[in-house]
């Protein structure tokens, strides 16, 4: 049976991405243990891994808690210290490296680490099968802040992104689609693209439904911080940023910042 992906709402805006069958699960970024485990006894699961992203407590707090009911592996960044992570991954230019890998057995799913630093300095992506469990790097229409990293590691990192194929569903950490869409009409008002999305958007949310997954092609439509090139987001990151701007980097560290306070 293929897998599919379930989303557990956790804390205030926190998505736990769960990948199952009829008798297994998988989860990405349990920031609490009580959604996965009522999840998982509802639905009669058993638990075969978990999977991290990065350090920050609402991406692993519920480690701890699921690991005292299930003997599981966890997976997590090499370059970030997660107490409860038993697998450190990097990502590894040779496919067949154990440190690059992360394999489900039970699904017969082989999901590739990236390394994406920006927000943290460690975090790392899975993807594989047409999915990317990205944390807290690239939202829906947005990207995280720069707590650890730098603004040239966060393009590179986005880059990175970018260049996965257009159909690759995007499964980011956090329902921050709405808020993230309304500051990119401010930076591109004049998108057709992100009209209709915020449309689609406010469809979604009215109905208290996920605005995710996303897909990478609709990201590089819509999302501000992946078109740093386009010429009125250059124009309009100069204006707020009192000087003109002209090469990527200058325009997303003028447009997170902006960001940061709208």
């Amino acid at each position: 049976m293929t897998p599919y992906i379930i989303p557990l709402r956790a804390l205030k805006d926190n998505y736990i991405w769960v990948i199952r069958d009829h008798c297994h699960a998988a989860v990405v970024d349990p920031g609490e243990a009580a959604p996965v485990l009522d999840y998982l006894r509802r639905e009669n699961l058993k638990l075969i891994a978990i999977l991290n992203t990065h350090h920050h407590n609402d991406h692993m707090g519920g480690n701890a808690a699921l690991l005292r009911e299930f003997s599981v592996p966890v997976y997590g960044p090499a370059k970030e210290s997660v107490s409860t992570v038993t697998r450190p991954l990097k990502e590894c230019a040779e496919k067949e490296n154990e440190e690059g890998i992360v394999y489900l057995a039970e699904f017969s799913l082989s999901l590739r680490v990236l390394d994406i630093p920006g927000h943290t300095a460690g975090h790392i992506a899975y993807y594989g099968a047409n999915m990317l469990f990205c944390g807290d790097t690239l939202f829906a229409c947005g990207c995280g802040r720069l707590f650890e990293g730098t603004a040239p590691q966060m393009v590179q990192s986005l880059e990175k992104l970018s260049d996965l194929p257009n159909g690759t569903l995007v499964y980011c950490g956090h329902e921050y689609t709405l808020d993230n869409i309304r500051f990119a009409r401010v930076v591109e008002p004049g998108s057709e693209a992100l009209i209709e999305r915020e449309k689609t958007v406010e469809h979604l949310r009215r109905q208290n439904a996920p605005t995710l997954p996303s897909t990478i092609e609709l990201e590089k439509a819509t999302n501000p911080f992946l078109r740093c090139g386009q010429p009125e987001i250059i124009r309009n990151a100069s204006k707020q940023a009192g000087r003109e701007l002209s090469d990527p980097v200058s325009v997303f560290a003028a447009l997170r910042e902006w960001k940061n306070s709208f």
